[in-house]
């Protein structure tokens, strides 16, 4: 790492390492320490992550299930738990810089829409896209 321009330090200093406390943005480890706290206040809410995929999160508790997936800087909450859901908003807003952008409309290369006869996933942008 080197020294930001204008920073004087005598030769001995030269010589030390820096010891960061928070991740810088932009470093490969930044994503990684911002799951890590992600994952440990997930974990302080009652969820339990998925051994088979790290970034799906799950709660079940009387009968009442709540899912959480995460990809990057994207996030899913959905479950049959309104108050949960606003719950878990807001504390997440707490913690991390985000916002709602309503119901989920498209992820991951997958079209959703909703009608009274259920959900309706489609993956046509993604295969326009493709040819």
């Amino acid at each position: 790492m080197d020294l930001p321009p204008g920073c004087m330090v005598s030769e001995k200093q030269c010589q030390k390492v820096c010891k960061l406390k928070k991740s810088l943005y932009g470093l490969k480890q930044s994503p990684r320490a911002r799951f890590g706290r992600f994952t440990k206040l997930m974990r302080a809410f009652g969820y339990r992550q998925s051994n088979s995929y790290h970034t799906l999160f799950l709660k079940m508790h009387h009968g009442k299930i709540m899912t959480l997936i995460v990809y990057v800087d994207d996030m899913v909450v959905t479950g049959n738990d309104p108050e949960e859901r606003k719950a878990r908003q807001n504390d997440l807003s707490r913690e991390f810089e985000m916002k709602y952008l309503g119901h989920l409309k498209y992820f991951l290369g997958i079209e959703v829409s909703r009608s009274s006869e259920g959900i309706f996933l489609s993956q046509r942008k993604y295969a326009l896209d493709l040819l």
